[in-house]
């Protein structure tokens, strides 16, 4: 599933059609893509308009277009959004594509598990402004990390930071690459982590997801061989820190890539 970078990556792939008209609109009406909005208004309504603005968050995004309408895309397991040449016909997964004088804009879903949410009103609408406050926002602070810690004190920290009620965007592989630079184990309570350990952990959830922005949006790059990410998967993978084996266990639910030797915190687990 696409984490908070990669989704940045894909916003950035429509915004070529800013301040350009969508001229028709062609959209897949059986598509569980768009199980909360209804096609019919979103054929009627968006040819004609501009796309004048986007925005992501966590793992969704936000386009405005003029006439004050909003489309929001969530990408799902396997969503993605490309840019489709001029004339060319819906390929089999493509479920909405907005077709503008030089270009498609294209959301492809193979599996469906993505949604597509529709709004007009002259303001940003109730699904998008009742979402908790972004990593990278001010609003994002240490505070509300360590209190709702303390609310899942009993469960494991990297089921907790998959918890998109409050880590908007973090998936597995970017829950694994925190943990590891604050040397702390998956499996630690998350209410024993406080004080110079909550500061580590706050500090890597900025750091983690800023860099990956920046590595990872404008070209879909990859992190360098010093982080964990290109290391989790590979067999007989050994930490990039100390050089000795990496282990792989399920946490949460979730496959979960850790070095014993490097996150040694708690070690009465």
């Amino acid at each position: 599933m696409p984490e908070l970078a990669e989704v940045e990556f894909f916003r950035r792939q429509w915004n070529v059609g800013m301040g350009q008209k969508v001229l028709k609109v062609h959209l897949n009406p059986k598509s569980r893509n768009f199980r909360r909005c209804h096609t019919d208004e979103i054929a009627r309504c968006l040819p004609g308009a501009k796309l004048v603005d986007s925005e992501a968050h966590g793992k969704q995004m936000l386009f405005r277009f003029s006439g004050d309408i909003w489309v929001g895309v969530h990408l799902g397991m396997t969503g993605e959004l490309k840019i489709g040449p001029n004339g060319a016909s819906p390929e089999k997964h493509d479920h909405f594509v907005l077709v503008q004088t030089n270009r498609h804009l294209v959301f492809n879903d193979s599996r469906q598990f993505g949604e597509i949410r529709f709004h007009c009103g002259a303001g940003p609408p109730d699904w998008w402004r009742d979402l908790p406050p972004a990593i990278l926002s001010e609003a994002f602070s240490r505070k509300l990390v360590g209190d709702f810690l303390i609310r899942r004190k009993k469960s494991p920290i990297k089921a907790v930071l998959l918890m998109q009620e409050r880590f908007p965007g973090i998936g597995n592989w970017l829950a694994d690459e925190i943990l590891w630079r604050a040397q702390i184990r998956p499996h630690c309570p998350a209410g024993r982590i406080s004080g110079i350990k909550l500061t580590r952990l706050f500090t890597e959830i900025k750091s983690v997801c800023h860099q990956a922005i920046e590595m990872i949006a404008p070209d879909w790059g990859e992190p360098p061989d010093s982080w964990l990410f290109l290391h989790r998967w590979k067999d007989n993978g050994v930490c990039p820190k100390t050089g000795k084996p990496l282990q792989r266990e399920t946490i949460g639910g979730r496959t979960t890539c850790w070095s014993p030797a490097w996150q040694k915190w708690p070690k009465d687990l």
